[in-house]
Formats: structure tokens, sequence, C-alpha cells
């Protein structure tokens, strides 16, 4: 992600906040202009950017629908604009149940990773549009449920709604669901990034539906049954050297699952190192055989892809090498195979091609 800083007091601010931790003054990000942005608050519901930020002259938004009512939403909106709703909450359909308050911490946790996704799927240039209707098949709409009943909420993605189960936002359970799952990463965000996977291969289905023989000949047959696999891979598990072609071992269950696993983690490596790069982030290997790194182009974009898997290789080794140092688990626990690598250059070169702009 890139690096914001305050035009107020020119320190750093942070993506998820509302106020500056310096100077407190009221921020805000704008979608129209990918920034965030230091506002004063002249009302409830008229904010004009502050005089110091010379680029923006003093424009004026208001904010959220769900920032004014709930104090869940930091992304404002022009003026003008007829919607109340930003940008990333008009993706929001079903929120939980407020009247327990716990769920509204749980909607708070979900709505900021959503906006992290979308933050990625702008500078991707892939933001999604809201569904319109039930049969409208190429907007996205998201759905946060909570058991009722007993009944299980089950995470997943169908037509362009995705469901996410919000006892996710609790970290107790989704740690007890990890370990469970014999899972050894588990994440709102990366939720978000594997379900909005599934959506970006249903797009492709209805609207690059010549890109289908290609996917199949590296991720394999999507029209096998899905639950007949699925139930296989949770009675046997992955098979033998799984490692060797798929990313995880969920992975390994269906194409559907091998495609969304591994768009979840190229959104993992084209954020963390547009982070590195804003960071400004180096590494000396001056001893053993890691390469140097030097993060010297910012890789949205990027047409050298090879570069990019070079990169992501030294830095996560370093991280996972800093984790052990603070007695942490590795922040990235994976191994990316010749397979992989192959997957992730076919998701590299449709989006760079933009085949799933919507």
């Amino acid at each position: 992600m890139r690096y914001f800083s305050c035009s107020q007091c020119h320190h750093q601010i942070f993506y998820a906040k509302t106020h500056c931790d310096t100077c407190h003054c009221r921020i805000g990000y704008s979608a129209q202009h990918q920034e965030l942005l230091c506002l004063d608050e002249i009302t409830h519901e008229f904010w004009q950017v502050k005089h110091q930020d010379r680029f923006f002259n003093q424009q004026q938004f208001k904010p959220c629908y769900n920032n004014k009512n709930y104090q869940i939403c930091n992304w404002i909106l022009d003026i003008k604009s007829e919607q109340i709703y930003c940008e990333s909450c008009q993706l929001t359909h079903i929120i939980p149940p407020l009247n327990q308050a716990e769920n509204i911490e749980y909607w708070r946790q979900l709505e900021q990773a959503k906006q992290r996704f979308l933050y990625l799927a702008q500078r991707l240039n892939i933001m999604p549009r809201p569904k319109n209707h039930n049969n409208d098949l190429i907007g996205l709409r998201f759905n946060f449920l909570v058991p009722f009943n007993d009944q299980h909420v089950i995470t997943g993605h169908s037509r362009g709604t995705i469901t996410l189960n919000a006892q996710e936002a609790n970290v107790i359970y989704r740690e007890t669901t990890r370990i469970n799952m014999g899972e050894n990463y588990r994440t709102l965000l990366g939720h978000f990034r594997h379900e909005s996977g599934h959506y970006y291969l249903h797009l492709i289905e209805i609207l690059h539906p010549k890109l289908i023989n290609e996917f199949r000949q590296i991720f394999g047959d999507e029209r096998q049954d899905y639950s007949t696999a699925l139930k296989y891979h949770y009675e046997n598990g992955p098979p033998l050297n799984w490692q060797q072609d798929y990313i995880s071992t969920y992975a390994t269950a269906h194409p559907w699952e091998d495609w969304a696993e591994t768009w979840a983690h190229y959104l993992h490596m084209m954020e963390t190192l547009e982070t590195a790069f804003y960071a400004g982030i180096a590494v000396n290997a001056s001893q053993g055989q890691l390469a140097d790194l030097t993060i010297d182009e910012c890789p949205i974009g990027a047409k050298d892809f090879e570069k990019i898997l070079n990169s992501w290789i030294t830095l996560t080794f370093n991280l996972n090498a800093l984790n052990r140092s603070m007695g942490l688990e590795d922040a990235y626990p994976f191994t990316l195979s010749h397979t992989v690598k192959n997957k992730l250059r076919f998701i590299h070169q449709h989006i760079l091609n933009l085949a799933f702009k919507t």
C-alpha cells in the first residue's frame, strides 16, 4: 500500500484511521482520487480539505452514511454526490444485526478488510461495481451474516454475491477454525481476496470465455463436480507431494479453489511489494546465497513479472526471518513451486491486459 502523509503536520497517516495520530485532524479516504485527505469538519455532513493541501484546493466532501451514523467507515464522497454510501459501502448488501455489541465490532473489522481489498482492486483497475439486482451477473455484493438458531453460515461466492461469516472477525473463532481445518494461514483480508477470486473467475466465464481453455490447461477442468471433489478432499486430504503443484492444501480440492487460492496470493504479493516499494526497503545479502533486494519499481502495472517473483522470494524470506526473531509464526508460510509460479504468471498477464475489468 502507498504511504500517506498528513497535509497539516506532514507525519504518516494510516489507511484505516479516521484521525491523524499526531495532530488529530480528521482524515478520510476519497476513492475518486485514491487519496487519504486531511479535512476540516465544517458541519456534521460538510467536510472540506484543509487549506494546507494546495493540490485539492479546499475541495468539499461529505462522510459516508456509515461513518456519520455508526462510525464504521472512513471513506468520503464528493459533496455533490447523490449517493449517501461510499463506493465500498455500496457493495455491502447485508450487515449483521446491530442489536448485539459484538456484531458492530465484527462489522467494523469486515468493512476495514473489505476496504483494504478494494484499495488494491482500484490500483489494479479491477474495482467492482455494486450488484444492481439478483439477476445482475456482473456486479458484486457482500453479505455479512451471523449464525442464527444454530444454522451454519458458509463463506463463499455465488453469481456475484460473496457471503462471509461475520464471526470470522472474532480472532478466537478464526484461529480455532484455522487449527481445526489444518490451515497455516487464515485472515479476514485473506477471505476477501480468496472469495474475490471466485468472483473474477465468474467474470472471465461471462466476459472472456476464450480464456477458459487456457485456464483449464493451467488449473484443471473446473467442470468436474464441485461437491464430490470437496467431499473427497475433506475425507482424504491433499495428495502426496501437493506442494509441487499447489499453493495450499485447499487449492488441491478443485480447480476453482486452486484459482481462488492462487489469486489471493497474487493480491498478497502485489500489495506487500507495493508497501515495500513506498517504504524504500532494501536487502543487502552480504552473506549466504540469497540475492540482494532493491525494490526500485512499484509492482502495480509492472510487466516484468520475473523481477516481481524474485523480489517476493527475497522479501518473504526476510519477513519470515524477522518474525522468527520475535518468536512469531512465519509471516508467509508458503512455497512457490515452478507450477505455482506459472499460475501466478497467468493471473498477472491477464490483469495487465484488463481481462477482468467490469
